[in-house]
């Protein structure tokens, strides 16, 4: 990688060619990221990926109710769903956090 980003002649091909010889052979179990300003087809895909089968979980350290808005937005919640949040004060230990669990 490094030699490729250092790289005068082809930077940009031979980053591809690293990405892709890193890339091969691997199985992704899957992953999102979501940002403020969602991607085009977002909310299509999520209901393409739970059409699958495929299990979806949500942590973030957004506000709640910035990750609640962009959760329904983009379809990873919706109305049908119970939704359980886990809002834990960071002075509370890993015992406790399990006591009250």
């Amino acid at each position: 990688y490094e030699r490729a980003q250092n790289a005068m002649q082809d930077r940009e091909g031979r980053l591809a060619q690293v990405a892709e010889d890193l890339e091969s052979g691997m199985e992704i179990v899957g992953a999102t990221g979501i940002e403020d300003k969602l991607q085009d087809d977002v909310a299509e895909t999520i209901v393409k990926i739970r059409e699958a089968g495929i299990k979806l979980w949500v942590l973030t350290g957004d506000k709640l109710e910035t990750a609640r808005n962009i959760g329904y937005s983009t379809k990873v919640l919706s109305d049908e769903m119970e939704v359980l949040i886990l809002d834990v004060d960071a002075k509370i230990g890993a015992e406790e956090l399990r006591s009250e669990l």
